[in-house]
């Protein structure tokens, strides 16, 4: 499949990123054999970006996909560090579980602003530190923030940025999908590398995945899209619709469209750990319990890491 140079970095990335989250146990829970396989397969075929993150707990899957298809994708991850102390830890558990000797792309994860960035700035001289030394080749960061991807400019350092963009807008915190998208432009333009997320709206879109499609098809400021995906005929389905630009209407995806949702069980104490989590503010406790506003949820799963209780999942 097609490669692109992501924005001025040395990085030469297919034009869809694997998007490990849906793999792992915040989501779809494949054991480690079966998505690394998948993995590998997908490497086989061409995808050559792999993306996850500390949270996601998927190194495992990307260190086996490696052994068993002796190829080498190019791997981002991504971290909460805040200063140097985490920050070493994060690179550090990245490297092991990776059981690679450099990680292509870091990224500090869920980026806000210029705020957030310089109250994480101890991390970041940590990693850019790390990148002299040659165990980072790039420094980025993802955000849900039209905010976060406009002052990026301000700051050479971020290479990259990984946003949240689909055509409704969904996910997106502080602004609308047209300002997210001239945000994104401007950055593409002044040399940073875009690789989108959540094209799907955390699968709130996938019944409409027609349009969804095209409307990345059709946005000329992106580089890469991260796509969550969890079967062979997944794989080679995205891989014939990004290569021709085209949406195909296979019978077998038709049948197998399930959006997903995350589900509360009874057993939730309302311990509110997952609210406090929750970025989109989808969450809340009413009546001892966990409620879910679904207009807003995009069913990350992030907020089940934060569960003792193993009460909250995706499915």
């Amino acid at each position: 499949m097609e490669t692109i140079k992501l924005g001025s970095t040395s990085l030469y990335v297919s034009r869809i990123c694997f998007g490990t989250l849906t793999l792992g146990p915040l989501q779809k829970r494949l054991s480690i054999e079966d998505g690394a396989r998948l993995l590998a397969y997908a490497y086989q075929k061409g995808i050559n970006f792999v993306d996850t993150a500390e949270l996601y707990e998927t190194y495992e899957y990307i260190r086996k996909s490696i052994l068993i298809s002796g190829i080498r994708p190019v791997i981002s991850t991504k971290s909460y560090a805040y200063d140097k102390k985490t920050a070493e830890f994060s690179l550090n558990k990245a490297l092991k579980e990776l059981d690679v000797d450099y990680i292509d792309l870091f990224m500090l994860h869920e980026q806000e602003g210029e705020h957030t960035f310089k109250g994480h700035y101890e991390a970041v001289e940590y990693f850019l530190k790390a990148k002299e030394k040659g165990y980072i080749k790039h420094f980025g960061i993802s955000t849900h923030y039209v905010k976060a991807v406009k002052d990026a400019l301000k700051y050479p350092e971020i290479e990259v940025i990984h946003p949240i963009f689909n055509y409704k807008g969904i996910g997106i915190v502080d602004g609308t999908v047209d300002e997210m998208a001239e945000a994104i432009k401007q950055a593409y333009i002044h040399g940073k590398g875009i690789f989108a997320m959540k094209i799907f709206g955390g699968g709130n879109l996938l019944s409409n995945f027609k349009r969804a499609l095209e409307f990345i098809f059709e946005f000329p400021y992106l580089h890469s899209v991260a796509i969550g995906m969890q079967s062979i005929f997944e794989v080679d389905y995205n891989i014939r619709c990004f290569e021709e630009k085209k949406v195909y209407l296979e019978k077998e995806l038709l049948e197998n469209i399930k959006t997903k949702k995350l589900h509360v069980e009874s057993w939730c104490e309302g311990c509110g750990e997952c609210v406090l989590h929750c970025h989109q503010n989808a969450l809340s406790v009413k009546d001892g319990k966990v409620f879910v506003d679904y207009s807003k949820c995009l069913c990350c799963g992030y907020c089940s890491s934060y569960c003792k209780f193993f009460a909250l999942k995706v499915i």
